[in-house]
């Protein structure tokens, strides 16, 4: 008897341990990543994990003599170095670039997928404390190096997003917008931040970025969802995974566009003055899914998250379901691919790249923890065409590359901001590098400031 309840026993403990094995073997990448990237990507069957497929690169750093690689045409140095976590910029109207120097507050998740979050954080460089702080710098000598730097503003909480409007520079801290009195040509602000509004804050996406309307009467500020699919129920995510509009003078605010798992990078399309984003989406669907998008933003649009992807894929993994959303989730309009974690955004307005950048957005692909192989870890562009939208049939073109390591096993940097420099070059924040990446046309001129 003692020797068959043994044998079960073993049965039991070999089948827990088979399918154990089975559930955490890493999900392996089907499509490249430029069949699931466009206009139209493709959209394969989704391959649910229990436990995520985790492809992380150690974050090194830039050894001696090693630097990205430019596409050919363009020539790339370094801006600034030796910064503390540098994520976002903005480009002032007098050239001078502020730098957001800052990082997630301390994680509060907790279950498994805090754990992760919190091993995957750290692995990627993102486990150093936040420096929570926004760094002037200026390069007056116009040669491609900033040679000033200070402090223009310390003792914010985990900043990211800066605009300047009326007067005044707001600032998305990740749990409120806040304004300082601010004249360009200034490199230090004295003055306490004064609270807009409050903005929901904890879980996953904790960067808050922020554009001024062209009107100059209101903000945009991206606040991207607390969990991967309201793993919390959705009244966790309230007035999260939204694009939201503020008015300063009133000091309100209205949700402009949901349903966007973690907007991030905004701007205006040049030629068309829309609104435009590039947004993260949901990850544990295998490899190829979802893909993540840049498009364009209208008040009340809807894309779907957390119940649909793409325009109405439903994520049978949401309960409850919503099907009466289905019809209104709005698709975007061009694909990234699947798990690049769009971050920047820039149109190439003021651009002085050469003919082959004057019309499209430069994008900035965090890089992947959820893919296998590895995916984005540079600086793309697509291109568009006179409608103000991108090109059918184009996928993204290599703008910067070689942050990730042949092997894909070690990160040299990771891209996150990008912003077009005051003499047209394209300037990028690099956050395990601690550098700020100036590419220019190679064998060209700065234009004149």
């Amino acid at each position: 008897m003692v020797k068959h309840i043994v044998r079960l026993v073993l049965i039991v403990v070999v089948l827990a341990a088979a399918a154990l094995f089975y559930l955490a073997r890493p999900d392996k990448a089907r499509l490249s990543v430029d069949e699931v990237a466009g206009v139209r990507p493709a959209i394969t069957k989704p391959r649910t994990q229990v436990i995520p497929t985790v492809v992380v690169a150690d974050a090194v750093g830039w050894p001696a003599g090693k630097q990205p690689v430019a596409r050919r045409g363009l020539a790339v140095q370094a801006f600034a170095k030796g910064l503390d976590h540098p994520r976002w910029l903005d480009v002032l109207p007098n050239g001078d670039v502020l730098v957001a120097e800052t990082n997630a507050p301390p994680s509060e998740g907790g279950g498994i997928y805090g754990w992760f979050e919190r091993r995957i954080m750290k692995k990627a460089g993102a486990g150093v404390p936040s420096a929570d702080r926004i760094t002037l710098l200026r390069d007056a000598d116009h040669d491609g190096v900033a040679e000033q730097r200070s402090v223009l503003i310390a003792g914010l909480h985990s900043p990211f997003g800066m605009a300047l409007m009326g007067g005044y520079l707001y600032i998305g801290d990740t749990d409120a917008l806040v304004r300082v009195p601010f004249t360009p040509g200034q490199t230090h602000i004295d003055a306490r931040p004064e609270k807009v509004i409050d903005l929901p804050h904890g879980g996953e996406h904790w960067a808050r970025n922020v554009l001024a309307a062209p009107d100059g009467k209101s903000l945009f500020v991206a606040v991207g969802s607390s969990t991967n699919i309201a793993d919390n129920g959705i009244d966790a995510e309230d007035h999260r995974a939204d694009i939201l509009q503020v008015f300063p003078d009133s000091k309100v605010a209205r949700i402009y566009a949901a349903g966007m798992r973690n907007p991030n990078g905004i701007a205006y399309e040049p030629q068309s003055g829309r609104l435009w984003a590039v947004v993260n989406e949901r990850d544990m669907m295998g490899s190829d899914l979802a893909p993540d998008y840049l498009t364009d933003v209208e008040l009340g649009d809807h894309f779907g998250w957390p119940w649909y992807y793409w325009g109405g894929y439903p994520d049978k993994r949401v309960d409850p379901e919503n099907p009466g959303l289905q019809r209104y989730s709005k698709r975007p309009a061009y694909a990234m691919g699947p798990h690049v974690a769009a971050l920047g955004l820039a149109f190439a307005g003021g651009a002085q790249l050469g003919p082959d950048f004057v019309n499209g957005a430069f994008v900035g692909e965090h890089g992947s923890w959820n893919r296998k192989p590895p995916s984005g870890y540079k600086i793309v562009f697509v291109p568009f065409g006179p409608n103000g939208f991108p090109k059918a049939g184009v996928k993204p073109v290599d703008v910067l590359a070689g942050f990730l390591g042949d092997d894909g096993d070690k990160a040299y940097g990771r891209p996150v901001g990008v912003a077009i420099g005051g003499d047209g070059s394209l300037l990028v924040a690099d956050d395990v590098g601690n550098t700020i990446w100036r590419v220019s046309r190679s064998g060209g001129t700065a234009a004149p400031k």
